[in-house]
């Protein structure tokens, strides 16, 4: 939150529900890029390219993200499905770097 958004609770207008959606979208692009930066640094140390796809550690990081969607009362059904395009993407990500490093 910055000095001039104000939390959800006390917005009265609509631009200050759109500066606040507008916060929340830039904040969560941030966090975007320190998870995709966490995918860099795991094509550095993943030994194998076979190693970059691990499909008991997708099925964690998305039950994990379903969980905490619950424990917020949000729906879960799009979280499941968000998490789901992200975990897949960050792997093709995760695949590009790990190749780039090896000159693949």
């Amino acid at each position: 939150m910055t000095d001039t958004t104000l939390p959800a609770s006390q917005c009265t207008t609509m631009e200050e529900v759109r500066a606040g959606v507008d916060e929340t979208d830039r904040r969560i692009v941030a966090l975007l890029a320190d998870r995709f930066a966490y995918m860099r640094a795991a094509s550095r140390i993943k030994p194998t390219r076979d190693a970059v796809r691990d499909e008991p550690r997708k099925r964690a990081v998305i039950d994990a993200a379903v969980a905490e969607a619950k424990n917020h009362e949000l729906p879960a059904d799009f979280v499941a499905r968000m998490w789901e395009d992200m975990v897949e993407t960050s792997i093709a990500y995760e695949m590009r770097h790990w190749d780039a490093r090896r000159g693949g």
